[in-house]
């Protein structure tokens, strides 16, 4: 069967969009330019289809060199034959692939290759076929220099058939069949370790099916394993799996039928229990890594997708106590251009001289918005920003500053403000953060965002793989300014990377703004591929051609010039006059290379040329007076903002320095399997306290009746 009929059949997606998709992957296509720009070919296929595709497709390209590998083996060791060439090939399961090569594969000094290089293969054989009644007499003869009496002779013949058991399909199919509907996940604490190990205490002495158990807990689990604190066991009942073994082994009642029960026996203790436990362990970490993954991609999205202020000139604060507050200002298009440090809290209380430094700061620069990270101090620099007595209208937001730290003193930080210390490149992170988050979040590793589960427990190319995806599906969603993109923004872009972007920024500042996305052409290195993948995604404002701020591709602006032609009128009319483009009938622009799907997204795009699809920002405000966890009292109904989501619930700042947790089961007053059908990230909620753990610092939350 071909790769992509596979693809097809497992992802229940027609045929052909599947072909056509690998093949735009196998040129070079990038995952958003193939579902936004080539519809007609894909069968309309989103990006999570298209996604998937590409996710399939290279895990069996792996498979494909897997069995290369394997064959190439059986045949230098003189074992393959026809029949297991063709069972190989047509072999797409991973796990089965390797029980057929397991046989084969090259041993180290085993039990049972000593027990052969001893001469007692043939021994083995008898036995297996279980029709010796006496067996002993029969291995009396295989006694010799080597095998000192029948007893050793039988103990190898058994190790051979214990190898011979291990290394049979069904047999493993038989202990992973009995692994999936009955194992049991088993935790207890190491001793000694229980006081160093508290916060693990849960799982002291904890079991439940495997099946049963949630991606977060497996993950808390093996965390607590790793580091020393807990030792996991995942195992069915002994007994179950040996007797179906049994069942399929043993035949008769023979003396020689005991011995082969005696090497199942082992043979599952010894060899298939341990090696299924192993399969068992890493298969359900690949689970739980998949999931927790999901959940911080979707987090990720959510987050880099949140809404920006826009072009204004912002004040940002990044508070703090003993160290001061440190200021900057910025102009509409984030450039720094001032900053100083004031001292409104304790120990120094300079409230007067920080008030008459705002107010002044505010006043030269023509401030339109206050952003003011959501830290140390957080809350006493929002009050304190409240209390100005400003003459023009400024918004103030708390902002998030997960992150900003690790950009400060990162090498892009470095290179965009050397001559500036980590607390200002923070502090102008965290106003840009408001005026455009996913401009400046591409910024940061989004390990360091604060949004994940487990994020340092899971495989970290597998992390680092669907984070980057994340970001590629935002930044393309969302578009970019051509003219005030940073480096790392364009590196984002479909088509580009890192040199390529470098190779923009460098051109722009060499040769001036772009006044079209044709001069593109004119960027080193930059090539027809590159420009096709790139060219939809990159906006210019108040360019010669309005379609150049659009996400109509330049491939397609014939056919919008065409529409204006048959109108009589130009395509700035068009953009601008929708009783125009009412009257234009899109089946009279169908063509071979443009289809219906491709003209309706034009239609669109036309419709609100140059638009953030993102939503507008909202202002928030904590509860006056409440600062600390000793303010909360239970049953107290406060607003907060939603900081993370996670399968068992969502974290909500309620301005306290700790978030406290909504559980999943306090989330609706209906059943919920996923907290994303409630909430998402930076959503202000109403929340009412349950409980608060001032010890632990915990705070438990409701969001019913709230």
């Amino acid at each position: 069967m071909q790769l992509t009929q596979l693809i097809a059949k497992e992802l229940s997606l027609p045929l052909k969009g599947v072909e056509n998709t690998v093949t735009l992957l196998d040129e070079g296509a990038t995952i958003p330019f193939i579902s936004r720009y080539r519809k007609e070919m894909t069968g309309s296929l989103d990006e999570l289809q298209v996604g998937a595709i590409k996710e399939r497709y290279e895990k069996l390209q792996e498979l494909e060199k897997r069995k290369e590998t394997i064959l190439k083996s059986m045949d230098e060791q003189d074992v393959l034959t026809p029949e297991l060439e063709a069972k190989i090939k047509s072999c797409y399961n991973a796990t089965e692939l390797e029980d057929i090569y397991l046989p084969y594969k090259p041993k180290r000094k085993t039990r049972a290759v000593k027990a052969k290089e001893k001469g007692l293969e043939p021994l083995a054989k008898i036995v297996m076929k279980q029709y010796e009644r006496d067996i002993e007499a029969r291995a009396a003869s295989f006694v010799n220099d080597e095998v000192a009496d029948v007893d050793e002779a039988l103990q190898g013949a058994r190790d051979i058939i214990a190898e011979w058991v291990n290394e049979h399909q069904v047999a493993r199919e038989i202990v992973r069949s009995v692994f999936d509907k009955e194992a049991t996940i088993c935790s207890k604490v190491v001793k000694g370790k229980e006081e160093e190990g508290l916060k693990y205490k849960d799982y002291f002495d904890w079991n439940e099916p495997l099946k049963r158990c949630p991606s977060h807990r497996f993950m808390a689990m093996r965390r607590g394993e790793k580091e020393g604190f807990l030792k996991l066991t995942i195992a069915p009942d002994a007994e179950n799996s040996i007797q179906r073994l049994d069942r399929f082994f043993v035949k008769g009642n023979t003396s020689a039928s005991e011995q082969v029960a005696d090497a199942v026996a082992d043979a599952y203790k010894r060899l298939l229990a341990p090696s299924i436990e192993t399969e068992f362990t890493r298969l359900f970490t690949e689970k739980s890594d998949t999931e927790a993954i999901r959940v911080f991609s979707e987090n990720l999205r959510q987050l880099l997708l949140a809404s920006p202020l826009g072009q204004k000139r912002v004040l940002a604060l990044d508070p703090g106590y003993r160290t001061g507050c440190k200021v900057v200002c910025l102009d509409a298009q984030g450039n720094l251009l001032d900053n100083a440090t004031i001292y409104p809290h304790p120990p120094q209380n300079d409230y007067p001289k920080s008030a008459q430094t705002i107010t002044a700061l505010i006043d030269k620069y023509q401030i339109e918005a206050i952003a003011i990270g959501n830290g140390t101090a957080s809350r006493e620099t929002e009050a304190f920003a409240k209390g100005l007595r400003l003459k023009q209208s400024v918004q103030i937001f708390v902002v998030s500053e997960d992150g900003a730290s690790v950009y400060s003193a990162g090498k892009v930080a470095r290179e965009e403000f050397p001559d500036y210390d980590v607390t200002v490149r923070g502090a102008v992170s965290i106003g840009r953060r408001l005026m455009d988050p996913l401009a400046e979040l591409v910024k940061i590793d989004p390990k360091s965002i604060g949004v994940g589960q487990y994020q340092h427990d899971v495989d970290q190319t597998q992390l680092k793989k669907s984070l980057d995806t994340v970001v590629e599906s935002c930044v393309n969603s969302v578009g970019v300014n051509l003219n005030t993109a940073s480096k790392h923004l364009l590196t984002y872009v479909s088509g580009l990377g890192p040199q390529l972007a470098q190779n923009i920024v460098d051109f722009r500042a060499e040769n001036g703004a772009f006044d079209s996305r044709d001069k593109l052409k004119k960027v080193p290195r930059l090539g027809a591929k590159a420009f096709e993948q790139a060219a939809g995604f990159l906006r210019i404002q108040n360019a010669k051609n309005p379609l150049d701020n659009t996400a109509v591709h330049p491939e397609a602006y014939k056919v919008v010039k065409q529409m204006a032609a048959d109108l009589g009128c130009k395509v700035d009319d068009l953009v601008k006059d929708k009783a125009l483009r009412d009257k234009i009938k899109l089946q009279n622009y169908v063509s071979d290379t443009i289809g219906l799907p491709t003209l309706t997204d034009i239609m669109k795009e036309l419709d609100k040329p140059g638009r953030d699809p993102r939503s507008e920002i909202k202002a928030f405000e904590f509860a006056e007076g409440i600062y600390s966890i000793d303010d909360l009292y239970e049953g107290m109904v406060l607003p907060g903002l939603v900081t993370n989501i996670t399968n068992f619930g969502a974290f909500v700042d309620i301005g306290v320095k700790q978030d406290g947790l909504v559980h999943i089961s306090q989330m609706a007053d209906r059943y919920i399997s996923d907290p994303n059908e409630v909430v998402k990230l930076q959503q202000q909620v109403k929340v009412k306290v349950m409980e608060v753990d001032r010890v632990r610092k915990r705070i438990q939350l409701s969001m019913k009746n709230a």
